[in-house]
């Protein structure tokens, strides 16, 4: 007669394999930004191509990031297996673009993603302030004197809006001309918010592996 399973057997989550960023991936994306065009028609008011793409390529990172936290929260993986599943990733997207043809457009996608990467570690090591206000302000503050120090401040804010606050786009004006630093990670904040928004019920059925 076969043994039941144990009940700590039965409790453990199962475990599935889930495909986040790989070098296959990030270099399709090079190549469609490689090809596209960034000029656009000088007659149209329509973005070029290449900005659209872009765009789609940041959200596309921050997702597949944010995926990584919501397989944590859903004990699917240990806190120390996505911290190294984290870093796997940020060393693919962080790494220097050896095109240089690429390099700067590369750029805009890696400086906000530094919040990205620093909100999801500092979340899952579970200590950050919440007080986003007085973050915000601080931040704006500090962002043209200490680049790390306004970075940490960031990483607070973002960590708070993966644990469910509300951020950013107040913070942020519509019309803003030369946007610093900081209001770009404002604006990667408010992007985590609406992936974590997305990803709400992800993870609740086997097939959720894109």
């Amino acid at each position: 007669m076969a043994k039941k399973a144990s009940k700590s057997t039965e409790s453990e989550p199962l475990k599935l394999f889930y495909i986040f960023y790989n070098q296959e991936r990030w270099d399709n994306w090079l190549k469609t930004l490689r090809e596209a065009n960034f000029e656009g028609d000088p007659n149209s008011d329509e973005m070029p191509e290449g900005y659209r793409l872009l765009e789609g390529f940041s959200v596309d990172v921050t997702i597949s990031v944010l995926k990584i936290i919501k397989l944590y929260q859903n004990k699917r993986f240990p806190k120390e297996e996505s911290l190294n599943k984290l870093a796997q990733v940020e060393a693919l997207i962080m790494a220097p673009a050896s095109d240089e043809v690429l390099a700067d457009i590369v750029e805009t996608i890696q400086l906000p993603k530094l919040v990205l990467f620093a909100s999801s570690r500092k979340y899952l090591e579970g200590k950050f302030d919440k007080d986003i206000k007085t973050l915000v302000k601080q931040g704006k503050a500090l962002i043209e004197k200490d680049m790390e120090k306004a970075l940490e401040v960031a990483s607070d804010i973002g960590a708070s809006v993966i644990d469910g606050a509300a951020c950013c786009g107040k913070y942020v004006k519509d019309d803003l001309k030369e946007p610093t630093l900081f209001d770009e990670w404002l604006i990667e904040c408010e992007r985590m918010f609406e992936a974590m928004v997305s990803l709400k019920n992800f993870d609740e059925s086997t097939g959720d592996e894109d």
